[in-house]
């Protein structure tokens, strides 16, 4: 596809404030575009976002990422520079009914603070500030629309946005394939050929600490569990901002099980998933009286297959970025926003 420059008069919408978006907006806004961005929950985020409960708040996504791009390296040393990251996990095991494993990789891995929301509101907030761009959350976007002046989006309200020059989506390839099938054949084809795994994602919060176990240091942060319903059992009490909470546990299934499960009402399936954390303890062990718990359900969480593009867009002024284009990381979700931007402005990643 050809480059299509932007000037500084160009009109870009990007509808999904994840932290694709949000890096595709930057790079666009920085180039003199002027940038509104949409988002249908109540704050940036997509899959990096925190519950905030009376007592405690949770992350429900991504826990942490890890660096292996020095592209991104340089973002992220500007995240820590302003605080809204810091190192976690560093307390990581392998878990199961048969024991439990220390587990180090020797890979460096962040979390946002006080929450994973921070990082993307951070980077929302310097869009705002520093380069005018406009934020609209709580908008879903249910609809495109083509005039002589450019293109128009159309929220649930029927309210119209626009017009504007570029319509970038960041947003899960089938939520994306409903605004694009109308309007771009070969972009349309892209969000079908780009299978989604589901995942639940459930939380429980304690009266107090897990009990010990044996050889196991009590600080432990993270664990990658062995069973068929539970994948990983993150405490966020560990993490930095939040050592004041109780214990506040993020339960993420394994995909197989949350797509057998994914009409399951949240409650049961937050009770499943706690049934599985007991697994992982001896027969013997009590655990601490639940306050609550829930459970939230991603229905488009990451890629089935990784995509031989980073990112996709056409001259008719809409594009594409975001995770699903690979496995799904963070870093992943960051670099297709980052380089669909500097396509689009007509640069090369240097």
């Amino acid at each position: 596809m050809a480059t299509l420059p932007l000037t500084a008069t160009r009109r870009v919408a990007i509808i999904g404030a994840g932290i694709s978006g949000l890096a595709c907006a930057k790079v666009l806004a920085n180039s003199g575009a002027n940038v509104t961005l949409f988002d249908k929950a109540r704050g940036p985020g997509g899959r990096m976002a925190s519950k905030r409960r009376p007592s405690a708040t949770l992350d429900l996504g991504a826990q942490a990422f890890s660096v292996r791009d020095a592209h991104f390296q340089r973002a992220v040393d500007e995240w820590l520079a302003a605080g809204c990251i810091a190192l976690w996990p560093t307390l990581t095991y392998q878990a199961s009914s048969s024991g439990w494993q220390a587990h180090n990789d020797h890979q460096k891995r962040y979390t946002g603070t006080p929450r994973m929301s921070a990082l993307t509101r951070y980077m929302a907030g310097v869009l705002t500030a520093q380069f005018n761009a406009k934020l609209h959350v709580g908008t879903p976007i249910a609809a495109l629309n083509l005039t002589s002046n450019g293109w128009q989006l159309i929220d649930v309200d029927q309210t119209t946005y626009g017009p504007f020059d570029q319509v970038v989506i960041s947003t899960p390839p089938p939520q994306a394939h409903a605004l694009l099938a109308a309007w771009d054949t070969e972009l349309a084809t892209a969000c079908q050929a780009r299978g989604q795994r589901a995942c639940w994602a459930g939380w429980a919060i304690f009266d107090g600490p897990l009990p010990a176990i044996p050889g196991v240091d009590p600080g432990w942060q993270m664990a990658r569990v062995t069973h068929q319903a539970l994948r990983v059992v993150s405490r966020n009490q560990t993490k930095p901002g939040r050592t004041t909470q109780p214990e506040s546990l993020s339960l993420l299934a394994q995909l197989d099980w949350s797509e057998a499960h994914l009409e399951q009402p949240a409650d049961e399936v937050a009770k499943q998933l706690v049934d599985a954390l007991k697994s992982i303890f001896s027969a013997s062990t009590a655990l601490p009286e639940l306050i609550e718990m829930g459970a939230h359900r991603w229905r488009y969480a990451q890629p089935a297959n990784p995509c031989e593009h980073t990112y996709l867009y056409s001259t008719n002024g809409l594009a594409l970025c975001g995770d699903s284009f690979s496995s799904g990381r963070v870093e992943d979700a960051w670099l297709s926003g980052q380089r669909l931007g500097e396509a689009l402005v007509g640069r090369s990643v240097q």
